[in-house]
């Protein structure tokens, strides 16, 4: 999957267990879905999910990683992908606007995105079809950039990996989950929770002011395929400038996810956090009190990339470095009291000693 900032990589293991421990859940909700890294853990594991996000990449990928089953589309795809992967490189807004006026990516690696995406534009695909093999072309992509892992800047020099020839992969896309076929949404946070009903709803909204959008404008781009007027030094789309997420705002962060709580359409909610967030942990308590009993599971997390390469000058000087390289990754479990749900799950013989233990 793509570098992502906020990755839930290493928590995986503790949500699927969680969810895993408690009674009754077939399907998930996820309201900020990202890159359908803990859809994708979810469905693996049987559970139907229904991933949501409002941005169009995202979107993509819980389509393709959520949403599409192998049986109905990997025939397909891979022939696609061979097919895509032989198209002759051909330059075109995304070489002039990421590799030219940009230095995201080299040239020729810029000229076969190009070529491809116009492929696959032309070819008026199937939705989930048209999700795998965007996904391969957006993985490949990132897999040839030059960044720490953000499209808010590019590296002064080359990474190593922009010198390695653009390859389309066949993404992991996963049998049919025993809980049911998944769907991807392309939602408002707010309107997807009281829209989308489960069993229990994952929620990871952002943490700060930094939006998703801005990060990972080419994505959204390569997605959209809408070629936008940009600005600036990294080309952004001229619509970060204009689209917003209440939950980027500290003054409106509380109220909005106050809200999102209460629409909530599961009897259980499980709310991922970061000790660097608009709110601390115990005022994140209080929102989720409402809707039930609260236990909280506490990780710690390297922080991002960028944190670990230090603070540099626009000359690419290093002139400083953070004020620490870990965090806390707080995991917020809500629901009935934990007595009822620990012996429901041990008479139906959902959970381990180990998963239990979570309960706890």
């Amino acid at each position: 999957m793509i570098k992502y900032i906020g990755s839930k990589r290493t928590l995986v293991p503790a949500i699927v267990d969680i969810v895993r421990s408690l009674p009754d859940v077939q399907t998930v909700v996820d309201l900020f879905s990202g890159t359908s890294r803990v859809g994708h853990a979810l469905k693996a594991r049987g559970f139907r999910v229904l991933a949501n996000d409002h941005n169009a990449y995202a979107a993509t990928l819980a389509r393709c990683y959520v949403q599409a089953d192998r049986d109905d589309v990997a025939t397909t795809a891979q022939r696609l992908l061979s097919e895509l992967g032989a198209v002759p490189a051909r330059p075109g807004y995304f070489t002039e606007t990421f590799c030219e006026r940009s230095r995201f990516f080299q040239p020729r690696n810029g000229a076969r995105v190009d070529a491809i995406r116009e492929a696959i534009a032309a070819k008026s695909l199937d939705p989930e079809v048209e999700a795998v093999v965007l996904t391969s072309l957006m993985e490949a992509a990132d897999r040839v950039d030059s960044t720490t892992g953000v499209q808010m800047a590019y590296l002064k020099a080359w990474a190593p990996r922009a010198f390695n020839d653009l390859e389309l992969r066949m993404p992991d896309v996963l049998p049919r989950a025993a809980g049911g076929k998944g769907q991807s949404f392309e939602l408002d946070a707010l309107e997807a929770a009281a829209t989308l009903e489960g069993d229990l709803a994952y929620i990871d909204p952002p943490y700060n002011q930094h939006k998703y959008l801005g990060n990972y404008h080419i994505w959204e781009t390569l997605v959209r395929w809408d070629h936008p007027e940009v600005y600036g030094t990294a080309c952004k789309r001229i619509d970060c400038r204009q689209r917003s997420s209440v939950f980027n705002s500290k003054p409106r962060f509380v109220d909005a996810l106050r809200s999102l709580v209460e629409r909530v359409r599961a009897p259980w909610l499980l709310v991922s956090f970061n000790d660097e967030g608009f709110v601390a942990r115990e005022e994140l308590k209080a929102i989720l009190t409402p809707r039930g009993h609260v236990e909280i599971v506490e990780r710690d997390y390297r922080r991002y990339v960028g944190a670990q390469i230090g603070i540099h000058n626009p000359r690419g000087e290093k002139v400083g470095k953070v004020s620490h390289l870990h965090n806390k990754e707080l995991l917020f479990l809500v629901g009935p009291d934990p007595d009822r749900a620990r012996a429901a799950a041990e008479d139906r013989h959902h959970a381990t000693p180990r998963q239990l233990a979570l309960l706890d």
